[in-house]
């Protein structure tokens, strides 16, 4: 049985191959896929009888001085196992199946043009050990190194400093080589290299989040490593899990491909039926993506493009052209912002606002699109009253002795609790500072609601009428900030970037449309991004399932 024989149960979900590899390695170092093999190879030598042999082997070599004795380590107990190993095998520490666990150079030696290549953490890849690109050391700075560790083909180099942590490689050369921040496990003879680097690649994340010490500069300790617990197999068994797996990795790899081909046409679909709706024919794109949600939007990205392409109908006035022909009577937006000025004026004259400098009027040449009957462009400052002002920064350690039951804002929302609030009353947030300008992993525009805490990273926006702010949560969450925002190591929206901002204003009534067809059509990308999470996790299960099938073929 090959998993490629699954292809069209498989490949209607686009199945990243790194993590069917991953499911793949878990139920490797399970047992999972060699129940078969166990049950035609009843005889073989357990593990714990391998376990004696490596003890009695140690001991040779700590009498003929070849390594040094180890402290014992505690028994393994209950609450270290993770799950039920099969019989035959045993837990055991890294230690127990190891000559040696040391590591390279502590102190950076001088790198040379030529001489005996000496590689780093960033060398070591999870397929393979960059030998292309290591730099060299000489010979004398080799030798204090190579006699400490005097590196094996065949060995397993650990990566045990920085954030490639817990990053396994198997040593692929047979000539000499030095190297620092990674540890080096020199296993027994009856231990597999390629069975001890999946388990280490299984387990690879967990040693970086769960084992690892130093935050922002993790490091793993030998003392660490040698604590890690094995499950290991008989060394056939071991071999015959390395022979399945790599099949299934190549199989995969496969399978990828050729899931890649069919979502590739489903993608093209997609983005066919919302440029459509976009920039052509909005009833003919809708009526598709309609017809064909199932279809067309089978995973989160997809999802995602449907939420922008709402963003964006709704800005441009396509999802309320009903609404203008049922509202011919509507105040236009040109009056709306006669009356906002006003409403402006008063607030000034009254010292509740200051007032602002004029801005430059909106030219053709900045015009990007043209608007529907009744709207107008303007400047984001025409239509807002920016209360930036009123926002104090509180630090981490003072928030600390602060702690309280009113939310802190940051730039992409709630950060912390605070003992007291700046603010009563609902106003939109707009991220100040940050990757998420660009890259907009969560929403730029967001709502205060309650008694709240703002710090100096999200800008806090206030309005003559709120329903122009809930407007203006769409339209900034539609529109890229790239124009506007500065700096690349730290992107910034400056409130005088922001006040520039060229706004499609609808009027207030057909805001109130369109917040309204926005919200409903938002509950509907919900329930579609629900289902395919549930499609995923039952997807996860089945293919878990498939897999011990292939393993038994």
């Amino acid at each position: 049985m090959h998993l490629l024989n699954y292809f069209p149960e498989l490949s209607s979900h686009p199945v990243n191959a790194q993590k069917l590899k991953g499911l793949i390695l878990q139920l490797a170092v399970q047992g999972r896929l060699t129940a078969d093999w166990r049950q035609a190879n009843p005889k073989v030598e357990p593990a714990s009888e391998l376990l004696k042999r490596i003890a009695a082997e140690k001991a040779e070599l700590i009498k003929a001085k070849k390594i040094k004795k180890e402290k014992p380590l505690p028994a393994i107990i209950a609450e270290e196992i993770l799950y039920q190993l099969p019989e035959g095998w045993e837990w055991c520490r890294m230690v127990d199946i190891c000559y040696k666990i040391t590591d390279g150079f502590h102190n950076s030696p001088p790198k040379v043009k030529q001489g005996i290549p000496y590689i780093l953490s960033t060398h070591v890849k999870s397929d393979n050990i960059d030998w292309d690109h290591c730099f060299y050391v000489e010979e004398k700075y080799h030798l204090e190194l190579y006699n400490k560790s005097y590196p094996q083909k065949g060995e397993i180099l650990l990566v045990n400093i920085g954030a490639g942590c817990g990053t396994p490689a198997i040593i692929d050369v047979d000539y000499e080589f030095s190297f620092k921040n990674s540890a080096i496990l020199k296993q027994a003879s009856c231990i597999s290299s390629k069975y001890l680097f999946l388990f280490l690649l299984n387990i690879k994340s967990f040693i970086l989040n769960d084992i690892t010490q130093g935050g922002a500069q993790p490091y793993l300790s030998l003392k660490m490593i040698k604590n890690i617990i094995f499950p290991l197999p008989p060394l056939p068994e071991q071999k015959a899990i390395v022979t399945i797996v790599e099949q299934l990795f190549q199989e995969a790899e496969q399978l990828e491909a050729l899931t890649a081909k069919r979502v590739t046409v489903q993608q093209k679909l997609a983005q066919a039926a919302l440029h459509q709706m976009l920039h052509q024919d909005l009833a003919k794109g809708w009526q598709m993506v309609s017809q064909n949600f199932g279809e067309l939007f089978k995973t989160k990205a997809s999802v995602q493009q449907l939420r922008e392409s709402i963003l964006q109908l709704a800005v441009q006035g396509k999802l309320t052209t009903q609404w203008r022909q049922q509202n011919p009577d509507a105040e236009s937006a040109r009056e709306l912002l006669k009356r906002i000025a006003a409403e402006k004026t008063e607030l000034i004259k009254a010292k509740k606002i200051k007032k602002e400098k004029p801005l430059s009027a909106i030219t053709a040449e900045e015009i990007p699109y043209g608007l529907p009957e009744g709207w107008e462009w303007c400047r984001f400052s025409e239509i807002v009253i920016n209360r930036d002002g009123e926002r104090i920064p509180v630090s981490r350690e003072d928030r600390v002795k602060r702690q309280g039951k009113y939310d802190y804002y940051g730039a992409s929302g709630v950060i912390d609790k605070i003992d007291d609030f700046l603010f009563d009353k609902d106003l939109l947030l707009i991220g100040e500072d940050g990757a998420n300008l660009i890259n907009r992993s969560t929403p730029i525009a967001f709502f205060a609601r309650g008694k709240y805490w703002v710090n100096n990273h999200a800008h806090v926006i206030d309005a003559t009428h709120f329903i122009i702010l809930e407007y203006l949560r769409v339209f900034i969450n539609s529109i890229s900030l790239e124009a506007y925002v500065t700096g690349t190591a730290q992107p910034k929206l400056s409130q005088k970037k922001m006040n520039l901002i060229k706004t499609p204003l609808p009027p207030l009534p057909e805001q109130k449309a369109i917040v309204a067809q926005v919200d409903r059509l938002m509950v509907l990308c919900d329930v579609l991004e629900g289902s395919i999470g549930k499609r995923e996790q039952t997807l996860e299960d089945w293919m878990a399932s498939v897999l011990v099938e292939v393993g038994k073929g």
